[in-house]
């Protein structure tokens, strides 16, 4: 184990960070060029674009708990987690090297129907991304302890993928959706598998013993698991729809141009992931530490679903809905990094992978309604505003849902834990 990790340092998390950075930016370039590349070139119609959507959430029904679940119990080339980071990352650029090369594939196939290859690079996309986000998200809470470091190491972990979030719709605004998608082939190759060079696992995951209201660092709050599940669920439907149809509304509110689509979706996309990227360590710790995280996951929640509520009266040109987008940034910056680390103390810490998949649920269950149900409902609907007024409507819902979830934050547990492995 190298002193960097012995030491928790700030380089150590910097360099835990890298994998799940590696799957967010692929899930970056699938979220700015996705939609995009189904209308512009391929001549896709909304309710199509979520079938193709719909693919990745399948793929995460069914790869996440497994993986977990496997993850949990097995060890082979060094590691639990480090073979999936290294499988799944490798798979997942060579997807995005096919993406903007759907029609090739199909027409190399003898296939007619674009949609059928379309729906199996996205699903093997997902499958990709979904087979490492699991053990790139569990093994930070392998190799911290709980309380602030754990809190740090998501904290963290989304300000750097965060980070390059925002570096993935910068490339997409100035350079194009194409250079995007084959700079993050070898960017993605890069950060799952340099980094496992420099993160040692442990065979036994040896947590402390910390009694905090009747319950352990080795057995399930069910009843806390399961609300925190359904309040995080109505976010992602919010989300999903957002990143799925806003194109409909640029297409309707904004601009017709299909370049002009394209960099008003990227900058989009880039102020949220700048916000997003920045506030987790920056702000969003600092401020768990005075009144715990599930408030500051409320407040972060509330604001965004009144920046969704700020596009539907004002998003009339492409600089106001890059300002409320700046809005939403801060819900953002809560719901990809404050829930893990949330979740991370409810459950059973020796089955972090198996609990990280069933969490996954909460946002891949979402996505499926988001894709196949609400769809065809936005398509027929004659004012693309409802986009908006649906991500509104969902995040307040789970803004208030998350009341019901307790806050385990003590001083307590701060003081009486020890990084697993030690």
């Amino acid at each position: 184990m190298l002193e960097i990790q012995k030491k928790l340092s700030n380089v150590f998390y910097s360099v835990l960070s890298l994998p799940a950075t590696a799957m967010g930016f692929a899930l970056s370039i699938q979220i700015a060029a996705l939609s995009w590349l189904m209308r512009t070139k391929y001549n896709l119609d909304l309710h199509e674009i979520g079938f193709v959507w719909a693919a990745g959430p399948l793929a995460g029904i069914i790869g996440q708990p497994i993986i977990g679940l496997i993850s949990d119990n097995v060890w082979f080339w060094g590691g639990r987690r480090r073979p999936f980071i290294l499988i799944g990352g490798s798979l997942a650029a060579l997807m995005l090297f096919a993406l903007p090369n759907i029609d090739v594939i199909s027409n190399f196939l003898g296939l007619d129907n674009i949609i059928i290859v379309a729906v199996c690079v996205a699903l093997t996309l997902d499958l990709a991304i979904n087979i490492s986000f699991n053990p790139t998200r569990s093994i930070i809470a392998d190799v911290t302890p709980d309380g602030v470091p754990r809190t740090k190491g998501y904290t963290w972990m989304q300000t750097i993928s965060g980070s390059f979030g925002v570096l993935a719709y910068a490339i997409g605004a100035i350079f194009g959706n194409y250079f995007l998608i084959y700079f993050g082939v070898f960017l993605v190759l890069a950060f799952s598998i340099i980094p496992m060079l420099f993160i040692t696992e442990t065979r036994e995951l040896k947590t402390a013993q910390v009694d905090l209201e009747g319950d352990s660092s080795t057995k399930t709050d069910w009843n806390q698991y399961l609300k925190l599940l359904f309040a995080h669920s109505f976010s992602w439907i919010g989300v999903q729809t957002m990143f799925v149809y806003m194109i409909g509304y640029v297409e309707q509110k904004i601009t017709t141009d299909s370049e002009q689509i394209g960099i008003t979706l990227s900058i989009s996309f880039l102020v949220l992931n700048a916000v997003g990227a920045l506030l987790p360590a920056l702000v969003l710790e600092p401020v768990t530490e005075k009144i715990g995280r599930v408030k500051t996951h409320i407040i972060a929640v509330g604001i965004m679903s009144l920046g969704y509520l700020g596009i539907v009266f004002f998003g009339s040109t492409s600089f106001l809905v890059w300002l409320f987008m700046a809005v939403c940034g801060i819900g953002w910056a809560a719901i990809v990094s404050l829930p893990f680390a949330i979740m991370s103390e409810k459950v059973n810490k020796n089955r972090m992978g198996l609990f990280m998949g069933i969490f996954n649920l909460s946002v891949v269950l979402p996505q499926l309604f988001a894709s196949l149900v609400l769809g065809t409902f936005i398509q027929n609907s004659s004012d693309k505003n409802i986009i908006f007024i649906i991500s509104f409507a969902t995040l307040l819902i789970s803004a208030l849902l998350w009341f019901m979830v307790k806050d385990t934050t003590t001083s307590k547990l701060k003081s009486k834990t020890i990084p697993a492995g030690h």
